[in-house]
Order: C-alpha cells, then sequence, then structure tokens
C-alpha cells in the first residue's frame, strides 16, 4: 500500500538493514540501494509478516509515546502510556534507575533487543541484560551507569581461566553495545564519541581501521569490549560508565560473562563437524553440469583454481560456503585467521556473506590437492564428476612446440668428414688456407669455434668457381635436393660464423 511505501522511505539505514534481514534479503550497500531493495520487496511481497515489520520499524522510528521518554520526566508528572507497549513504566523507570547505578531492575527493560551471536564468543552467562542508554538532558555528550556484581564461582572461573596470550583470558567479561530496535538480533554498534570507564578506569575501546582510498572514511570495528583487566574479581560490585554521543539514535548496552574462542579453535570445529564428502561434491558438480535442453549454451566443464584467493598460495584446507553458486574454494585456516584479526565474514570469491555456521570443507578438492603435483594450479570439473588437470599456458606452449619441432641430426661444422671435406661449403681451417685453394684468414670463436673471413679477391674466386662447385656435389644430398642459390661470392650466406 502507499502508506507501507511512505513509512518505507521514512527509514534510516538500520531500520531498512533490519527489515532486509528479516524478510531474508540482503542488508548490504549504500542507503539508496537499501531502499529500493526494501521498496520492492513492499510492492512485489506484500504479506501480513512483512506489513507488522515495517509497522514495527515506524512506530519505533516515530513513537506515540514512548517508554523510554517517560524515565526523563520528573516523578510527579502524568504519563499516558500507550496499550501497545510491551515494557510496564516500572520496568522502563527501573531500567533507567538501574543506568543511573541506583538500583537493579526486575526484567529487562528492552527485552527484545539481543546482540547477534558471534563464531569467537560463546555466552556462559547474562550478567547485565540489554538495557537502553537514556539521555538525561539535552547535551550531546551523555555519561550512563551501571552496576552489576560478579558470584564467587564466577570469579573463580575468569582467575582460574586459561590464557590465550599474556594478559588475555580465555574466560572474559565483555560490554556490547548495538542499536536498540525491536525486530531481531543486532550486530554491534557504538555510538559516537564513545568511552568505557570501569570502576575509575579507562578501557580500551576498538580504533578505527586506516582507509588506503582517497575520499574514504576510515571504518571502525565494532566488537565486543574486553573489561575484564578493570574488573574486581570478588563479591564487590562492578561500576561501568559509558560515556556515549546524544545525537538522535537509541542504543542499548549488556554484558556477559563469554569464553572465547581462537582461530585454531574454530578450525577443530570445522574440522569435526562439517567436512562435505568428497560424494555429495561430485554430485554437486553433475548438477551443475547436467544438460539442460533450454539452454542454449551446453557446459561441459568447469575450472577450479587450486590457489587461495585470499593469500595466492596453493589451497591447503579448502573451504567454502554452502549458499554459493560457485565451486571455487578458499583456504578455511586463512580465512579464520583473517576473521579473527578482523571480522567480515565475506566470501572472498563472491562477496556475499559467508558466515561460520554455513562454512564447509570440500572433501572432493582435499582428495585432489593430495593427489595432484604443487606445479598444478587449476583443475577442470566434467559432466560425468570426474576431473583433470590444467596446465600452464607456458608449458603447454613449449610442450606444443617440442612436439612440432622435427627431430634433426646435429652436425659438428667443424670435424672434418670421412672423405676429408667440411659440412660447409667453404670452410676455412685455423690456418688460413682453404679447401679450394683460396686464400683467407680465421680468427677463433669463443667456445673453440671459427669466424671465417670471406673478404677474398673477386677475380680469383670467379676463376675458381668452378672447383667450389665440384665441392659440394660431393655431398650426399646433393643428388636429391637442388643446389642452393648463389650469389656473387661461392659461399652460403648463412654459414658465416660458426660455434
Amino acid at each position: 500500500s502507499a502508506a507501507s511505501l511512505n513509512m518505507v522511505k521514512s527509514f534510516r539505514v538500520s531500520d531498512l538493514q533490519t527489515l532486509l534481514a528479516s524478510m531474508g534479503r540482503s542488508k548490504s550497500g549504500l542507503k539508496q540501494d537499501l531502499v529500493g531493495r526494501a521498496l520492492r520487496l513492499v510492492q512485489t511481497e506484500y504479506s501480513p509478516e512483512l506489513l507488522k515489520n515495517v509497522r514495527q520499524l515506524y512506530e519505533s522510528r516515530f513513537p506515540k509515546t514512548s517508554g523510554w521518554l517517560a524515565a526523563r520526566r520528573p516523578e510527579g508528572l502524568p504519563v499516558a502510556y500507550s496499550s501497545s507497549l510491551s515494557s510496564s513504566p516500572t520496568a522502563t523507570s527501573q531500567g533507567a534507575d538501574y543506568l543511573n547505578g541506583i538500583s537493579k531492575p526486575i526484567a529487562a527493560p528492552v527485552a527484545e533487543v539481543k546482540p547477534v551471536p558471534l563464531p569467537f564468543y560463546q555466552n556462559l552467562e547474562t550478567l547485565l541484560p540489554p538495557t537502553e542508554l537514556i539521555a538525561q538532558n539535552n547535551e550531546k555528550l551523555q555519561d550512563s551507569q551501571c552496576i552489576f556484581e560478579l558470584t564467587q564461582s564466577q570469579a573463580d572461573q575468569i582467575r582460574n581461566a586459561s590464557e590465550l596470550r599474556a594478559g588475555i583470558k580465555s574466560i572474559q567479561v565483555v560490554l556490547r553495545i548495538c542499536y536498540t530496535d525491536s525486530i531481531g538480533v543486532q550486530e554491534d554498534q557504538y555510538p559516537p564519541n564513545i568511552a568505557v570507564k570501569v570502576n575509575q578506569s579507562y578501557c580500551h575501546v576498538p580504533g578505527y581501521y586506516p582507509s588506503n582510498k582517497p575520499g574514504v572514511e576510515p571504518r571502525r570495528p565494532c566488537r565486543p569490549v574486553n573489561i575484564t583487566p578493570w574488573l574486581h574479581l570478588s563479591t564487590v560490585s562492578n561500576r561501568v560508565t559509558v560515556t556515549w554521543g546524544n545525537f538522535g539514535k537509541r542504543y542499548s548496552v549488556a554484558v556477559y560473562l563469554v569464553r572465547v574462542f581462537t582461530s585454531a579453535d574454530l578450525f577443530s570445529q570445522l574440522k569435526l563437524c562439517s567436512v562435505e564428502s568428497a560424494e555429495r561434491c561430485r554430485e554437486r558438480i553433475q548438477d551443475k553440469l547436467r544438460y539442460d535442453p533450454e539452454s542454449e549454451i551446453a557446459t561441459t566443464g568447469l575450472r577450479v583454481s587450486l590457489i587461495c584467493p585470499l593469500v595466492k598460495m596453493r589451497l591447503g584446507v579448502p573451504c567454502r560456503v554452502l549458499t554459493c553458486a560457485h565451486l571455487q574454494c578458499f583456504d578455511a585456516v586463512f580465512f579464520l585467521q583473517m576473521n579473527e584479526k578482523k571480522p567480515t565474514w565475506t566470501c572472498p570469491v563472491c562477496d556475499k556473506p559467508a558466515p561460520f555456521e554455513l562454512l564447509t570443507i570440500d572433501g572432493l578438492l582435499s582428495e585432489i590437492l593430495k593427489e595432484t603435483h604443487e606445479d598444478i594450479e587449476e583443475i577442470e570439473y566434467l559432466t560425468d564428476g570426474s576431473w583433470r588437470p590444467i596446465r600452464d599456458e607456458k608449458e603447454r606452449d613449449r610442450e606444443r612446440e617440442r612436439s612440432d619441432t622435427p627431430d634433426y641430426p646435429v652436425v659438428d661444422i667443424c670435424a672434418p668428414e670421412a672423405n676429408g671435406h667440411s659440412p660447409a661449403h667453404s670452410s676455412t681451417s685455423l690456418t688460413g688456407k682453404s679447401t679450394n685453394g683460396s686464400v683467407g684468414t680465421a680468427a677463433a670463436a669463443p667456445g673453440g669455434g671459427a669466424v671465417v673471413d670471406l673478404t677474398l679477391d673477386s677475380s680469383s674466386e670467379e676463376e675458381e668457381g668452378g672447383v667450389a662447385a665440384g665441392d659440394s656435389e660431393d655431398t650426399e644430398d646433393s643428388t636429391d635436393s637442388p643446389a642452393p642459390k648463389r650469389g656473387r661470392y661461392n659461399y652460403d650466406k648463412d654459414l658465416v660464423t660458426a660455434y
């Protein structure tokens, strides 16, 4: 309807991404791309579920009376709450007090907000449920506080945990911040001017990635903030103060006790739980190469590179995404290591999302890598599920040249034959005397050959021309092949330098 289209046009980028993700659509791209994608979705797939999501997003964007606004009013002023609100005024005011460090809430103020699960983090316990950051005044820079306590068992668990590296525990307490929204899980998102102080000490918040492209702003990785080193590992209360920029967007914070995995841990899990058998891979190849009578082009083979597109090296453990249409793989170890340092979870072949739970190891390509020599950089899958190696173009050219070149006997033109003649028509010895009696000069060439000086007297050579012609008739091939054409001088122009 026109009302739904107008609602979509008023959405922010985060609202558009949430709407598209809830309907199973891609949420990547610029704002104009997201708007166009969302409008086409409303026009082509208009359903009650889609209408409900659009209205919920619109009401969260433009609330008539919102519970989080009530926390900013003095207690004596009456507030009319909408019956559609999921949280009561009491729970909302308690959530605001909790952020001010006054008391602990009975229920989570923003129960429907949940940070997205991350592959490198396993939630063990929730220490602070998702709670909205509430502005206390009209200032652009706001401070919000929360207080939580660790049980003795939790403190002991952290204290006795192994270290991933110096000073970094495998059991951590992390702070996560995301947009406040009413639909689905939310990715981590920092507010502007963020700073986190834990028990009077500022902790490290990930900075910006530098951008090498002109005109492109640096991007900040939004990931969980490790606040473990600054906590009281006892039953004493811990106070966390979040400084954030109030520029119209709404954020929620949560604190979790988590177990942190390394890329090696995820790789072990991948090998254990997600390996596609060679038989299943062959079936997938045959499905792609099956003859389609409606297609004008018949595909007889699919080429796959054995070089990882990430590091330009030979694949070690071939891996791909189950939802990707291509058969090209990337190296699982390097992919996990890169996402451990800079999490993007994007397929390096087609740039589509590549979440960890959809990764799989290609069993067929793993066998091929073991069977092929390291010089083979590409293979081709055939229609019957078999494969053949593709050799390098230069190597194929060299083999073609070797096969096309006829085998001729190698003749040493410096060695005399049995009849006393040299294969050259006008060979000259190193002493300077020719076989036909002419006088020339010769100099030794590098490598033991002879460079012949053929600047002979023209009149004497014309007189001896018959003798030279007679020499050529003594060769074995003279009767079978025509005599070569002669110029002014009685010698082969191709046999000037002998090596």
